[in-house]
């Protein structure tokens, strides 16, 4: 079960069952066993413990009665996969494993995992093809593998479990918000506070939906919590660190532009534009060359910490910022130091 990540909101429908009229009550966790094939009880009360398990739109726990009418619906947070995942030889760095989990440093452009548009190719298939030899590894086993997800053109710091009691115990501290990530973001514009902190409802734009949006009705949405703290200031950038408190979709990149910055190159919000600065042609040809360094948005998935699911060890992995990145910074920092002088 997969949770925890900046893309825990989009959900997908994986079974609908209706109960039928001369049902008699029994708990929900023991009738979907009774329909679902080869599906354990425990997967079903992880799903309910992780609001994926519904009545009608209202999410319920393992112990509900069903009654007769009743519209079940079991949800994931990926979509269905079309085919098997077959392992593929994709270049990854691995910068952690053992028996029980991996850590994977993720390379920007690399999607996490299969789905509209990219059903191979993903970190998926190159994780099957990294475990290929071991005979405990199924990547086609829902309980086992990712235990949270960034987006395709973010890089930086992912666990995978290879049991399943590494991915329900690692699920459990996401779900939990036990686990330590801190993200470094390049933004437009200077923020003048040293700190801060964003808080408001998060949900899909209802004019874009391929982006989400702040809303301040706390009806709409979901709750979402990112803390900032400025770490350089650069001319007409700021470079920030984020520490997520929750982990809704696009959670930085969304509230980062609601208070007026921007991720840098960030074409979905707004960031491939010239957004802050000066109207001459030199800079103009400047920005250009920065946006051809670094074509995604500036942001680096940097530090990632949790609790070893078998040894109860504190885990903590760092990821030095990416090539592309690091070159964008330096061309700021030369720029900035230029116009001081």
């Amino acid at each position: 079960m997969t949770t925890g990540s900046d893309e825990e909101d989009i959900l997908y429908e994986r079974h609908r069952i209706e109960v039928d009229k001369g049902q008699e009550q029994m708990r929900i966790d023991k009738y979907l066993m009774m329909h679902i094939p080869n599906v354990s009880r425990t997967r079903i009360q992880q799903a309910a413990e992780f609001g994926y398990l519904r009545v009608g739109d209202q999410p319920v726990k393992s112990n509900y009665k069903i009654k007769p009418g009743d519209l079940i619906t079991v949800m994931m947070n990926r979509p269905p996969i079309e085919g098997k995942i077959e392992p593929e030889e994709i270049p990854i760095d691995i910068v952690y494993e053992d028996d029980d989990l991996l850590v994977v440093n993720k390379q920007a452009g690399l999607c996490v995992h299969p789905g509209v548009g990219n059903w191979t190719g993903t970190l998926v298939n190159a994780i099957a093809w990294h475990l290929k030899d071991d005979p405990d590894y199924d990547p086609n086993n829902p309980d086992i593998g990712l235990v949270h997800r960034i987006d395709k053109d973010t890089s930086g710091l992912i666990v995978v479990a290879k049991t399943p009691d590494a991915k329900t115990s690692l699920g459990r501290q996401f779900f939990d918000k036990t686990t330590r990530r801190q993200y470094n973001a390049l933004v437009w514009g200077i923020i003048n506070d040293d700190s801060g902190t964003i808080r408001s409802q998060i949900a899909r734009d209802v004019k874009d939906r391929q982006r989400f949006a702040v809303y301040d009705d706390p009806d709409i949405g979901k709750s979402a919590v990112t803390h900032y703290t400025v770490l350089e200031r650069l001319g007409y950038v700021t470079l920030v660190q984020c520490q997520l408190e929750t982990g809704r979709t696009h959670q930085i990149r969304v509230h980062m532009k609601h208070i007026g910055h921007p991720l840098f190159s960030d074409e979905r919000y707004g960031g491939c534009e010239i957004l802050k600065g000066t109207t001459s042609g030199s800079y103009r040809q400047f920005v250009q060359g920065c946006f051809e360094v670094c074509p995604r948005q500036a942001l680096h998935a940097r530090t990632l910490g949790f609790v070893h699911p078998r040894t109860g060890e504190e885990m903590f992995f760092d990821s030095p910022l990416p090539p592309d990145m690091s070159l964008l910074l330096d061309r700021w920092r030369n720029y900035t130091s230029n116009r001081a002088i």
